[in-house]
């Protein structure tokens, strides 16, 4: 017999069809049935030895919200027995409805030990406290998860005496994943806690990989990626991240008709194992960055989306440096512009935060320039070194691609009958904030802001808590120019200051958005495990 051994995930919906993705212990047909007679099944596909399938449910109703149940062969396995969750149910947007965004990165998943949680509540296991406690409340239209899903490098106490158990840990790289195997194991650890096991399987979620997906700074620098391909283990810790991100994450990303036209989904259930064509499409994005894209767009009503790949999509050549290769930028620019005013509020997520606390902004592009050699090599080999040791790749260190984005969002925020507000979501750094930008020469009229918000659980230590305070400070901003001035760095194309924040400790945005009026709210958790409001701000009033 067939039983659920991960899932089921509420993934894709819209306001007919939705799908449902789930792992299973052996081949079997899966099925999805919803109280309203909406449903679907999927055969099961296999990955190296594991069993996946990604149900389509169609058949749904707008403004419908239907319980749902999994069957494997016929037999029921969601809900769990004896569970003290309310019903899994399959919310159909309605069109012109307000759409709630609910969004953050980093959550770390070791288990607490003893019951005390050394990093605090987790943001996401209290949201699913507080929706199963009162199942009627206002809750999330879709859930945005902005990296770091799972922790590759960083593994539990426990996760480790499992890896102990299948290899040497005294070799490289030690207790960090290696392979498929292992990343699974991280996933069930992440998706088996019961909380967020019940909150992902009854609200949306869309997903993009960040650093710790793979590795800790991944894709930094030309010679970082040089000195990982020199390791014995680097190759297959690569491919088993793409390989697992693609069937754990980005699957629910697509749409069922995007999927029909996926060649690797094709692939992959042409096959009794689908191992070698997975791995196939990872040899590829490794070997060649534009011939594989992660990021995609959903649209929510009147709400854009863009999600884009930072990380994969990179070009590291010094000389031709880039945060997303030519095509990317080439899609990206299409997925913004196009049928602009069809569109109120448009969500650019990207891991990392494009406008960054202004001493890092400006350490960033002062670093990328000693790299290219704008002060000799005894000064770029200084700035690889700093750059690896102080994490310096973000959007700042890539000054051609940052210039991009200021262009990018001023021509959306700019076009007639354009959108109300432009918003960039991301996580990463550890802390939350809320910056609005201005263009010296002039610009768009409406809002355009960066919404940082990480960690969902995790911490950041007291010497980072004070760096990013001190780098909005103005005496950081003086410090700012003098660096940037040692480098002959251009003065970046757009300003922009501090609305709100910095914001410490295990939290979540959440973008209401109906009709041109757009609504900020941030909660962090308390000590008593509940979400408590620290923030709330009209972006836009409509």
């Amino acid at each position: 017999m067939a039983e659920l051994r991960l899932g089921p995930l509420l993934r894709y919906t819209d306001g007919s069809c939705a799908t449902v993705w789930v792992e299973t212990s052996r081949p079997c047909t899966a099925e999805v049935r919803c109280s309203d007679g909406a449903g679907g099944t999927a055969p099961t596909f296999q990955v190296a030895g594991h069993h996946y399938a990604l149900v389509t449910v169609s058949g749904l109703e707008p403004g419908g919200s239907p319980s749902y149940e999994v069957f494997l062969d016929d037999t029921p396995v969601w809900p769990l027995p004896d569970s003290r969750f309310p019903p899994s149910v399959i919310r159909a947007p309605v069109a012109g409805g307000a759409v709630r965004v609910t969004f953050g990165s980093c959550r770390w998943a070791a288990p607490p030990a003893d019951g005390k949680d050394p990093v605090g509540a987790d943001a996401l296991d209290t949201l699913a406290a507080r929706l199963a406690a009162d199942p009627d409340s206002v809750r999330p239209d879709v859930l945005l998860l902005l990296g770091d899903q799972v922790y590759a490098d960083e593994t539990s106490e426990e996760t480790r005496r499992w890896l102990a158990g299948r290899r040497d840990l005294d070799r490289a790289p030690g207790a960090q994943v290696t392979d498929y195997e292992e990343y699974c194991r991280l996933y069930h650890e992440s998706w088996l806690d019961p909380e967020i096991r019940w909150l992902l399987s009854t609200v949306p979620s869309f997903m993009i990989f960040d650093d710790h997906d793979v590795v800790d700074d991944w894709n930094t620098s030309a010679a970082w990626l040089a000195d990982m391909r020199a390791t014995d283990w680097w190759q297959e810790r690569l491919l088993s991240g793409l390989m697992s991100y693609w069937v754990h994450q980005h699957l629910g990303n697509l749409s069922p008709a995007e999927l029909a036209e996926d060649p690797t989904w094709a692939a992959v259930h042409a096959t009794p194992d689908g191992t070698g064509a997975l791995r196939a499409l990872a040899e590829r994005a490794d070997a060649d960055s534009a011939s594989v894209r992660f990021s995609y767009r959903r649209d929510f009503g009147r709400v854009r989306v863009v999600m884009v790949d930072s990380r994969a999509a990179r070009v590291l050549a010094e000389d031709r440096r880039a945060m997303l290769d030519a095509g990317e930028a080439e899609w990206l620019r299409e997925q913004v512009l196009s049928d602009v005013g069809s569109y109120d509020h448009l969500l650019l997520g990207t891991s990392l935060p494009w406008l960054l606390p202004h001493l890092v902004h400006d350490t960033e592009t002062w670093d990328a320039a000693l790299c290219a050699g704008e002060r000799g090599a005894r000064w770029a080999r200084f700035g690889e070194y700093l750059r690896r040791r102080a994490d310096l790749e973000h959007w700042a260190a890539f000054p051609r691609s940052f210039a991009d984005l200021a262009a990018l969002t001023a021509e959306a925020g700019s076009a007639p009958g354009g959108p109300a507000s432009v918003c960039v979501l991301s996580g990463d750094v550890h802390h939350g904030y809320l910056a609005r930008a201005s263009w010296p020469s002039g610009g768009p009229d409406i809002p355009v802001l960066q919404l940082t918000c990480s960690p969902v659980h995790n911490s950041v230590p007291l010497s980072m808590r004070i760096g990013f305070r001190f780098g909005w400070s103005g005496v950081a901003r003086v410090l700012g120019r003098l660096l940037t001035r040692h480098g002959r760095c251009d003065r970046p194309p757009v300003s922009w200051r501090r609305q709100g924040g910095p914001w410490f400790g295990n939290q979540l945005m959440t973008l209401t958005l109906r009709g041109r009026a757009a609504h900020l709210r941030l909660e962090r958790t308390a000590p008593d495990a509940t979400l408590r409001v620290v923030h709330e701000s009209n972006l836009t009033r409509g």
